[in-house]
């Protein structure tokens, strides 16, 4: 058994509301910072996803007295890292830096949060780079959409149904006032974490840190909430049709669970077996045996309310079918038979293995840290964790199996490749509806249809089954 705990550490929450999370490590002369902000793509306005990934790529483009040069020459100068990113509930910022220099980091995190400049012209141009970039994705690596579209498909008018870094269609009709505004309504010290770790000179940066967010005002809005998804009940099939294209790449979906289930360890060990990692069941299917892919996985997103279960792959546009029917097969078997006490054996010494060379360095523990602090779930889920991947048996494996993976007649499936060569194929899966790769957005638009737009896109589906 892995002898991975957390390490000592402080948590405060300040006057203002802000938590602050101190972990001293001096195994190395680093410092990492974590710092995570409550919201992200949550709270975009509905119709127009890809805000908060602008307000993320905005917040480094200059703060405080610091233009977007001299911001990254701070940075660079020290020979530091620094990041920020949206995600579906939180916008997060990253960085590392040399212990000598943790009080300059400290001062950048602080700047790009409580004042950054947000200005027009870089607002403009990191508008246009991601929508140019969508579509160098669109003409180079499709595939890399296929979770866009499986999600839009499958969680529909959900936050989790939004793409997080926008479309085509919703990012050419925000404008710089919007980003602003959420900047202004959704950023204060009430939905700050901030997780600082490593070779810390504790008293100064806690003096630090309450000197940055301890006066901070709270944040404007009241936070997003977030329901639960509607489950999957029938097969539906989305074609995204990408004309000349050779292969097709498809995604399998429906609702999983959520953070928090309680036979997560279980779940590790049984989707490790079935699709997470090169001897896995759906590998086996689709490459080993029939070498019809270079590969298949299958992954769990797991939030504060469930996410998507998802099995991906790509196959030659002629075996399209018999690539779906493999993959669906292959769920079917697993509902159907279960797993074995000798593959929990195998998956169990794996996913321990993983496990530990996960929580090696202080900025694994910063994020790991941050994680359960935003989820509420105590130290207890990454000290406990081995225990529990050591205790499962057959029978709780059969629970996760019943309770998490979908019946193969209730999933989503995406298939993005040539429609002329695989749209007859797709019919035996369910209803076929279609949109062009071209299309700036990512469902059908039903033609005559005054149905309400969520990021330039119709949510009705269109039928051609």
């Amino acid at each position: 058994m892995t002898g991975v705990r957390v390490p000592a550490h402080t948590r405060l929450v300040l006057d203002s509301g802000a938590t602050l999370i101190l972990i001293p490590r001096r195994d190395t002369p680093l410092v990492a910072c974590h710092a995570v902000m409550r919201g992200g793509a949550l709270a975009d306005p509905p119709a127009l996803p890809g805000v908060a990934s602008l307000v993320a790529g905005l917040l480094e483009k200059g703060a405080d007295g610091r233009d977007a040069y001299a911001f990254a020459d701070a940075v660079e100068g020290v020979g530091g890292g620094f990041g920020i990113g949206a995600g579906a509930e939180a916008i997060t910022v990253r960085a590392q830096f040399l212990s000598r220099d943790q009080s300059l980091m400290l001062e950048l995190v602080s700047q790009v949060l409580r004042s950054p400049r947000l200005e027009a012209r870089e607002f403009e141009h990191l508008r246009e780079r991601q929508i140019e970039g969508i579509k160098a994705t669109k003409d180079a690596e499709p595939g890399e959409l296929i979770d866009a579209y499986g999600r839009a498909l499958l969680f529909g008018e959900h936050p989790y149904g939004r793409p997080v870094p926008g479309s085509e269609a919703s990012l050419a009709v925000i404008d710089h006032a919007q980003v602003r505004d959420y900047y202004r309504r959704h950023f204060g010290a009430d939905r700050l974490i901030l997780v600082l770790a490593g070779d810390l000179d504790v008293p100064r940066i806690e003096s630090a840190a309450r000197a940055a967010f301890g006066g901070w005002h709270r944040a404007r809005a009241e936070a997003c909430p977030l329901r639960r998804p509607t489950p999957v009940t029938e097969r539906r099939v989305l074609l995204v049709n990408s004309p000349g294209s050779t292969q097709t790449h498809f995604w399998i979906g429906s609702v999983g669970v959520e953070k928090r289930y309680r036979h997560r360890a279980a779940l590790d060990l049984v989707n490790t077996l079935f699709g997470g990692r090169f001897t896995s069941l759906l590998n086996a299917e689709l490459r080993i045996n029939s070498g019809l892919s270079y590969g298949a996985r299958s992954t769990f997103a797991r939030g504060s309310v469930p996410g998507d279960f998802a099995i991906r792959s790509f196959v030659e546009a002629e075996n399209t079918g018999l690539g779906l029917r493999l993959a669906l097969s292959a769920l079917m078997r697993l509902k159907r038979d279960g797993v074995t006490a000798e593959m929990l054996d195998s998956a169990r010494a794996y996913t321990l293995g993983q496990y530990a060379l996960a929580l090696e360095t202080a900025t694994d523990w910063a994020a790991a840290i941050a994680d359960i602090e935003f989820h509420g779930l105590g130290t207890g889920y990454i000290d406990e964790y081995p225990a529990e991947l050591t205790a499962v048996d057959p029978r709780e494996a059969r629970e996760a199996i019943e309770e998490a993976f979908p019946p193969a007649d209730s999933v989503v499936i995406v298939a993005l490749g040539d429609g002329a060569s695989i749209r007859t194929q797709l019919t035996e899966f369910g209803p076929v509806s279609e949109i062009a790769l071209t299309d700036p957005g990512l469902l059908p638009r039903v033609p005559g249809d005054e149905a309400t737009t969520e990021g330039g896109v119709d949510r009705r589906i269109s039928r051609t089954h």
